[in-house]
């Protein structure tokens, strides 16, 4: 059997016209054409699909039947095209972005809202990793993109900085430097710290460390965590006391206060990192998204 797309487009025009005059003007073919293509597709099924008269043209049942049949293809072609010139032009598709506890309660949350209303169609895998991990899974091409504590200065990648926290202290509530509204470096020099885990937070320590140093001591570190959550709990737990990035303050968590270090103007970055080489239609629309994103404040580095 030969039938092709053409005809069942002719079929379908005629089945709902049910006049061939119509059907061919809409199909912008000749009526004596038409003609001869439903008669191929007849004899090709072996079925009479229409009864024709001068003044009439009906369906049979078979032809009802094979209608149904025909629309659906037809649906489900149209479907198939629209969906591959949407892949192409980058609407749909499949991203997997990486995260750090910072980056997810700072920008990336509207970052990614506002991405997916502009792009429905386009599937959002977000993966929480460390920095580091985050690195080697866009090496390895497990990550699109990563979003990630800067700075990175890497060959073969682009970053935008999407992000700047000041560092605040975070306390239990009965800790008597609650009592002040802001709290000088110094004044944490002998107090138990509770920090991330040092193996999964190199790249935030590296900040905190050097921030300390220069005010002239080393952090007393007497619990660790593996992420952000863990840290607030054991600070809940009144086991020591923490130096974090401003966006922790949209974790709410009770039994904990906030205060801002005092004359501390340092910040930690979080910078959205890809690959230059591994650029797709889908990829592209993500680097649109965040070059113009309103809160992107770092230019494009390389």
């Amino acid at each position: 059997m030969h039938l092709g797309m053409r005809h069942i487009r002719c079929f379908v025009a005629v089945a709902e016209e049910l006049h061939f005059g119509r059907a061919a003007e809409r199909l912008s073919i000749s009526q004596p054409t038409l003609s001869r293509t439903i008669q191929y597709i007849e004899q090709e099924i072996g079925v009479v699909l229409f009864e024709r008269s001068n003044r009439h043209v009906a369906l049979t049942d078979a032809g009802t039947n094979f209608l149904g049949g025909c629309t659906k293809a037809l649906t489900n072609i149209e479907g198939a095209i629209n969906h591959a010139l949407k892949t192409t032009s980058g609407e749909t598709g499949r991203l997997v972005i990486g995260y750090t506890d910072i980056a997810i309660a700072g920008e990336l949350s509207p970052i990614l809202k506002s991405f997916r209303q502009r792009y429905p169609d386009i599937e959002v895998e977000p993966r929480h990793d460390y920095t580091h991990a985050q690195l080697n899974d866009l090496e390895a091409g497990v990550l699109d993109f990563g979003f990630l504590t800067g700075p990175i200065v890497r060959g073969g990648y682009e970053t935008v900085t999407v992000q700047r926290d000041r560092f605040v202290v975070v306390l239990y509530e009965s800790h008597p430097l609650t009592a002040l509204p802001e709290i000088p470096l110094t004044a944490l020099a002998d107090e138990p710290f509770v920090l991330g885990t040092t193996a999964n937070w190199t790249h935030y320590h590296q900040h905190l460390y050097n921030l300390c140093r220069l005010a002239g001591f080393e952090p007393k570190v007497v619990q660790s965590a593996s992420n952000s959550e863990g840290i607030f709990g054991l600070i809940a737990c009144e086991m020591g006391i923490s130096v974090q990035t401003e966006s922790v303050q949209n974790y709410f968590r009770k039994g904990l206060e906030i205060r801002p270090l005092k004359d501390c103007d340092e910040t930690v970055s979080t910078v959205a990192i890809w690959s230059e080489t591994r650029a797709s239609p889908v990829k592209q629309r993500f680097i649109d998204h965040l070059k113009s994103y309103p809160h992107q404040i770092g230019a494009l580095q390389r």
